[in-house]
């Protein structure tokens, strides 16, 4: 398994060609706020001053845990593969968005608990039936995590698009994500374990204990795959590889929550260069997804308290890199519209 080798997107004459366009539309300079951000990120990652937007897909991995046997979930792990139907069956809230915004979706069975059988609309890339319970074990084998990595990487090597949203689906998965940021940030598991699929306060503590003491037990653990072996999930991990190989391709990175960012957490100590390719679609709700975007510097599109998961905060976020790549191929110019700029 070969990681996929970055290169930032800075240019200095293509940045400075990018600013001036922006700058010189009808418009009080800086007035369209985030949108010129994204304008301007856009036609970066795709080396160009006049960036397109032809071709958005959101992805959705799904697994199960082992760490749910540590009651660490408000609802049974029967709910994955459960809700992977619904998703299949058009229900879902990222089927309702991705649909209203005209957007490909791609369901994928990473590492799910269920035998599905063969479905034309299931993209089946299981690597296990969920990985171990990490506060015992190694969530995953070396070669199972290179698996999952080399998968996702495959999996978007044959999707010809521009932006791909990461959304997910896996009981327990929240309880990875902050065992994920924990490690890698050093940020306090306190300050990074929330509610998830809503646990009370209690549970919240428990699920802190939980981490606490898998870290304890899995003392010396500090390289990012060794960390994303150790603690991490088969749907995480295959992000992880899907990540890095859309940025090689130089797609959009959309950005989803809690769990899709602590999968970037990992990609971004792999290389440092794939947060250049990401929008970050919004700021969750859930209890240290602030704290991740700041570890990352990362600049969330939207605050709607959202913490469902499944992509959703991408398939909203959407129309906004629309609107920002449309303002600048097609909101007239100070000269072409004969309007007075600023009096110096």
């Amino acid at each position: 398994m070969l990681i996929p080798q970055l290169s930032s997107t800075q240019d200095a004459a293509l940045s400075s060609a990018l600013q001036s366009l922006i700058d010189d539309k009808t418009k009080p300079q800086g007035s369209l706020g985030v949108l010129e951000f994204i304008a301007h990120r856009i036609g970066l990652i795709q080396q160009t001053s006049s960036p397109r937007i032809d071709r958005a897909a959101i992805v959705v991995f799904a697994a199960d845990h082992g760490v749910v046997a540590e009651n660490i979930s408000a609802y049974p792990q029967s709910v994955t593969w459960q809700m992977v139907e619904n998703f299949l069956q058009q229900g879902a809230a990222i089927n309702v968005f991705a649909r209203q915004n005209d957007c490909a979706l791609h369901i994928v069975d990473a590492g799910v608990n269920h035998d599905f059988g063969k479905r034309a609309e299931l993209i089946d890339r299981k690597i296990g039936p969920g990985t171990r319970n990490f506060a015992k074990e190694p969530a995953m084998t070396t070669e199972q995590c290179q698996q999952a990595i080399q998968r996702g990487m495959d999996l978007v090597a044959a999707m010809p698009v521009d932006v791909i949203g990461f959304g997910e689906m896996g009981i327990g998965n929240t309880t990875t994500a902050a065992a994920l940021m924990h490690k890698i940030t050093g940020i306090p598991a306190a300050q990074c374990v929330g509610a998830g699929t809503g646990l009370a306060a209690e549970g919240i503590r428990h699920k802190q204990q939980v981490i606490e003491q898998a870290v304890a037990h899995h003392a010396g653990i500090e390289a990012p795959m060794d960390i994303l072996q150790t603690f991490g999930g088969f749907e995480i991990a295959m992000m992880v590889g899907a990540m890095l190989k859309a940025a090689e391709q130089r797609c959009v990175l959309l950005i989803d929550g809690f769990i899709v960012t602590s999968a970037l957490l990992v990609a971004a100590k792999l290389q440092p260069s794939i947060l250049d390719y990401c929008v970050f679609s919004h700021c969750s709700d859930e209890h240290g997804h602030r704290r991740m975007l700041d570890y990352l510097k990362g600049r969330p599109l939207m605050q709607l308290d959202l913490r469902l998961g499944e992509g959703t905060g991408s398939a909203l976020a959407l129309p906004l890199l629309h609107a920002a790549v449309n303002f600048l191929a097609q909101m007239a110019t100070f000269s072409s519209a004969q309007v007075s700029e600023k009096s110096a």
